[in-house]
Order: structure tokens, then sequence, then C-alpha cells
């Protein structure tokens, strides 16, 4: 199924006090070493962020925030906006263990949903997931109306949520690092930790 990757990267990164997508790991800031993973599995790469000269570095198509603060809901929502194809996905500047194997598992089964949303261990992960272009507009709607909330969203649109024994057949390595996500200093530590051995 032909699909466009979309990496976000517009948030302010208040809690780890610096810019989480450029944190270096593996002698790589955070961010090509998630574009690497998902460049055999996606000819199409966008990312959105409202400092194209951060990212300039990474060769890839750059679209800015047409709802500016509005949160990853607005990110959501730049990438569908922008992209040329029907089914999309997202992926958070901050999960430096993301799967290309598994996005492109999540994408086939976007067939007949307008969402494919990972459930691991109860807990959802709406920033590593696919979209259908077609729920743009949901998505204004919330954002118009200040129901800035992912789940919100969700509640409008036909999802598939997908549980970890679903993707543990095309799933390889750890799950919990997979849907890993970098906040805090001490989360990159943990991180940078993961890499070393």
């Amino acid at each position: 199924m032909n699909a466009t990757a979309i990496i976000l990267a517009g948030g302010k990164s208040s809690r780890m006090g610096t810019n989480k997508a450029l944190l270096p790991m593996d002698g790589k800031p955070n961010i090509e070493l998630i574009k690497d993973q998902l460049t055999p599995f996606f000819s199409d790469i966008i990312v959105v962020t409202n400092d194209f000269e951060a990212y300039e570095f990474l060769k890839v198509p750059m679209v800015k925030d047409e709802y500016v603060g509005k949160g990853p809901l607005a990110g959501i929502h730049t990438g569908l906006k922008n992209s040329n194809t029907e089914t999309n996905f997202f992926v958070a500047c901050d999960m430096p263990f993301v799967s290309g194997e598994l996005a492109q598992y999540l994408v086939s089964l976007c067939e007949n949903y307008d969402a494919v949303v990972p459930n691991i261990n109860g807990t959802l992960h709406p920033l590593f997931s696919v979209f259908k272009k077609e729920t743009l507009p949901k998505i204004e709607q919330c954002l118009q109306a200040e129901r800035l909330r992912i789940r919100d969203f969700l509640n409008e649109v036909a999802v598939l949520f997908v549980h970890e024994n679903d993707i543990d057949p095309v799933l390889v390595g750890n799950i919990e690092k997979v849907f890993y996500n970098m906040n805090y200093p001490v989360d990159y530590e943990k991180a940078r930790n993961w890499l070393k051995q």
C-alpha cells in the first residue's frame, strides 16, 4: 500500500529542556535515526516542524503547522494536508527505536479503517499510528472547537486498535523499546544505555 511516513517535530521539548529531536543517539541526531529506520519502507517522508533550519540536514520535505501551538493533533492535521497519499504513518520525534517493519504492518491494516492505533498494555500510542487523509474534516472540527486531545478525535472515526498479541508476529525486538518515548533527561539516559547494550 502506498503511504507516507510523517515525523512530528513541532513540540517545545519543555520537559527535556532541549530539542528532543536533535539529541545525539548512536552518533547522529535522534530524528535522523528515526528517518533512517523508516526510509527502507516509505518512499515519501515528511517532517512537520516550525523550525525548518534545524532539520535541513535531513534532506526531506518540511511543512509548518497551520494551527500553531495546538499540540500533536495540529501536527497530524498538517501532515495529512501536505501528504500526497491517502494513508499516512505518523511518529513522534522522540521515539528512537521506531520499527519500520511495524509501521509498514500498521499501514497494511488500515484499508477498511480511518485510523490504526496501537494499544499496548493499556496505553494508546496515537503518535505511532496510521491516519487516512479523509479524516481531515473531523480533525479541523476538533481544532476549531479547541478539542485538542487526540482521543476526542479518535472517538469520531473508525479506529482499529491493535494490541500486543496482534503485533507479536511482525515485531522484531523489544516491544517496550519500540514504543519508548523520551520526555525527560532520565528517559534519554535510559535510551542511551539501551543503545550501548
